[in-house]
C-alpha cells in the first residue's frame, strides 16, 4: 500500500464517518472486538459472496452477456443510491445519505473517470468469467506493480528497494500461475489479457477518483451515483453493438424471477463492498483493510478449489503464496515507509490544488 493509497482511505473516512468527537467515552476492549470482528466478517462475507454470484451469472452456458450483466448492476446501484438518498430525506436521523440531484456540468466532468470505470468493471467481469474464482486472486495481481509504474510514469515518484522487490515477488508468483495453468491444460491466454487490462484500469481509476473527487466535494456516495449513471448510458451501445440483445432474447430464463432475483442480488453486493469498505477502515485502519483484503483473497480461493473439487499442484499453490505473500509484504513495507515520513496536516477541503496527487487500489 502506498501513501496514495492511505490518502484515498482518509477520504473514504470522511465520506462514509463523522470522526469521534473529543471527550467520547472509550469502549471497552471487548466491545471494541467484538465491533472489529463482526465488521471483518461483513467484509469478508459480502466481497467473497459477491465474487462467487458474479461467476455464477457469468459462467451461464445459455447467456452469453457478461456486458448487459455489468450493465444491470450499475442500474442496481443506481437505484439504491437514490433510494438511500430518499430515505435519508424521509428520516435524517436514521439515514446518513447525501441528497442526490442531476446536474449535467458535474456528470460530464465525471465522465473520463466513468470511461475507466466501465473498463475496470467489465474487463474484471471478463477475467472473472474466462479464469474462474481460483486462479482469480493471480489474475488480477497485477494493480499494485501497475500503481508503482503508474506513480513513476506519471508523477515522477519513486519506489523503495524493498516496495520494487514486493513488486517482483507478485510478478513472478504472476508468471509462475500463468505457467502452471497452461500445464493443467486450465489456462485461457483471453482471461489472463482480460486480467492485465483490468489491473490496470484499477490503478488508472484510482488515479481519476483523485482527481474528480473534488467536483462532488468528495462525497464517495456522489461519485458513485454519477458514475454509475453515465455507464449505464455509455454500456447500452455497447451492449448492441457486441450483439448481447439477441442473446438475451435466446435466453430461455429471460423471464425467470430467480434470474433477475440473482442479478439484483448482484447489484446490490457491488453496491454493498463500497459501504462494508469504509466501514471496515473505520473501525480499523488502512493498513488493516489492505492486510484483510490479502487474507480474503487466500480463502477466497481456498474456497473455490475445495468448492469444484479442483486438483492444484504444488507450484500451483506457490504462486498463489507468492502473489498473496508479496502483496502483502508491499502493505507492509508502505505501511512501515508512512510511519517514518512526516505527513502533511490535511484538512476536510475539496480544493482541487491540495488533490493532485494520484491514489492506488
Amino acid at each position: 500500500m502506498n501513501r496514495s493509497q492511505l490518502k484515498r482511505s482518509r477520504i473514504l473516512k470522511m465520506a462514509f464517518t463523522d470522526s469521534t468527537r473529543p471527550g467520547d467515552k472509550e469502549e471497552p476492549f471487548f466491545m471494541k472486538a467484538t465491533k472489529i470482528a463482526l465488521v471483518v466478517t461483513l467484509y469478508w462475507f459480502i466481497s467473497i459472496s459477491m465474487v462467487f454470484l458474479n461467476n455464477y451469472l457469468l459462467d451461464s452456458k445459455e447467456l452469453d452477456a457478461p456486458v448487459f450483466i455489468t450493465f444491470f448492476q450499475c442500474v442496481v446501484s443506481v437505484g439504491l443510491c437514490l433510494l438511500m438518498s430518499f430515505l435519508s430525506n424521509l428520516c435524517p436521523g436514521s439515514v446518513d445519505f447525501p441528497s442526490l440531484k442531476f446536474d449535467m456540468r458535474v456528470s460530464r466532468e465525471i465522465l473520463p473517470l466513468t470511461v475507466v470505470f466501465i473498463g475496470m468493471i467489465t474487463f474484471n467481469n471478463l477475467c472473472l468469467k474466462y479464469v474462474g474464482v481460483a486462479f482469480y486472486t493471480v489474475g488480477r495481481s497485477l494493480s499494485t506493480v501497475f500503481n508503482v509504474i503508474l506513480s513513476y510514469v506519471v508523477l515522477k515518484q519513486t519506489t523503495s528497494f524493498y516496495a520494487v522487490l514486493c513488486c517482483g515477488v507478485i510478478l513472478g508468483g504472476f508468471w509462475l500461475g500463468v505457467d502452471q495453468e497452461a500445464v493443467a491444460g486450465s489456462l485461457s491466454w483471453a482471461g489472463v489479457v482480460f486480467g492485465v487490462i483490468a489491473s490496470l484500469c484499477v490503478s488508472l481509476n484510482a488515479i481519476f477518483t483523485k482527481k474528480v473527487l473534488p467536483v462532488v466535494d468528495g462525497n464517495i456516495w456522489k461519485l458513485s451515483y454519477y458514475n454509475n449513471l453515465n455507464a449505464i448510458v455509455l454500456f447500452i451501445p455497447l451492449v448492441v453493438i457486441l450483439g448481447e440483445v439477441k442473446s438475451l432474447f435466446e435466453f430461455s430464463r429471460l423471464t425467470d424471477l430467480h434470474f433477475w432475483g440473482m442479478m439484483t442480488l448482484g447489484g446490490i453486493f457491488g453496491f454493498a463492498i463500497g459501504y462494508v469498505t469504509g466501514l471496515q477502515i473505520k473501525f480499523t485502519s488502512p493498513l488493516t483493510h489492505n492486510v484483510s483484503g490479502t487474507a480474503k483473497s487466500c480463502a477466497q480461493t481456498v474456497l473455490a478449489v475445495v468448492y469444484w473439487a479442483s486438483e492444484k499442484s504444488t507450484l500451483w499453490w506457490t504462486s498463489n503464496l507468492m502473489v498473496l505473500g508479496g502483496s502483502f509484504a508491499y502493505t507492509w513495507v508502505k505501511g512501515m515507509e508512512m510511519k517514518k515520513a512526516p505527513v502533511p496536516t490535511e484538512t476536510h477541503s475539496s480544493d482541487p490544488q491540495k488533490n493532485k496527487e494520484d491514489l492506488g487500489v
